[in-house]
């Protein structure tokens, strides 16, 4: 089973990190969270403390589905607010889709490349943070711990590197190391988010304005397939944006979060939807009005 930690109270919003990260990567946020939310930090399948990332003869992507939607069950929660960066993002998405989300914020969130020639760009900066790694091997923990090596392990992740505490760094190369084989497998199986989410669970989707990993132009795309979200920019941060930012993320989030007021009645007459047709969703909905 996922390993995570909760804390706070009120509405539960479950956080969920990126690719080759931990959960100990919303640190910076919670004590801005947890006034106002139960918040759920969960480690990945293959990450953190968690067990490792085994499809068993399923896609990746039935195996993420399946283990989140069973960390949900198993932490009695049911349709919480779910929100994530990066794959985290993805994830995120998924869970609203599945229905199984009360609400969906999106920090930079993967899967809205267009072609694999586009993805190649994200691929290959893993691919050589993975190689890198391997050539340091034990040493990278003492790379980790100078100023010159968080600059060049956060460069490409943070606007700000020097934010990065050393503490957080060796904990951070550590969690790379730990999830290598993970990172391979999701490599490999990435695919776009094509899915629809119904118009009654809202979305959010904040994209960093100095995004190196996946770069703002991706933006675009997802206001296209997501033409009902709330899309947002946020200025001065990249890739992991809650070290260099954890107000401003914080305050995403919970925005993101809110009790919304019962739109569902509004949604119908807002499309035209004659009563007892299939719910509408976000893309659907989108290329309706097209």
């Amino acid at each position: 089973m996922l390993v995570c930690e909760r804390h706070g109270a009120g509405e539960p919003l479950v956080l969920v990190h990126g690719v080759t990260h931990r959960r100990q990567a919303w640190y910076p946020v919670l004590d801005r969270l947890t006034d106002h939310r139960e918040v759920i930090l969960v480690d990945l399948p293959g990450h953190g403390q968690s067990p490792d990332l085994e499809l068993a003869g399923r896609t990746v992507e039935e195996t993420l589905r399946a283990e989140f939607k069973a960390f949900l069950a198993d932490q009695g929660l049911d349709r919480p607010h779910v929100a994530g960066n990066s794959l985290g993002g993805l994830i995120a998405l998924g869970a609203g889709a599945e229905g199984d989300a009360r609400s969906v914020t999106a920090l930079s969130p993967a899967g809205f490349w267009e072609n694999a020639r586009q993805f190649a760009y994200t691929r290959q900066i893993f691919e050589r943070a993975r190689a890198m790694t391997g050539r340091l091997g034990t040493r990278a923990e003492y790379v980790a711990q100078t100023r010159a090596g968080r600059k060049l392990m956060y460069g490409m992740l943070t606007a700000h590197p020097a934010r990065v505490s050393p503490d957080q760094a060796r904990g951070d190369i550590r969690g790379f190391m730990r999830a290598r084989p993970a990172l391979s497998v999701l490599l490999e199986a990435a695919t776009p988010f094509e899915r629809d989410i119904a118009l009654d669970v809202p979305v959010t989707i904040a994209w960093a304005a100095r995004d190196l990993v996946l770069p703002p132009w991706q933006a675009q795309v997802a206001r296209r397939r997501l033409p009902f979200a709330d899309h947002r920019m946020l200025g001065g941060v990249g890739h992991v944006p809650m070290t260099d930012n954890p107000t401003l993320v914080a305050d995403v989030l919970l925005a993101g979060s809110a009790p919304s007021a019962d739109i569902a009645p509004l949604l119908p007459a807002r499309r035209g939807r004659p009563t007892g047709s299939r719910p509408l969703t976000r893309s659907a909905a989108g290329a309706a009005s097209a």
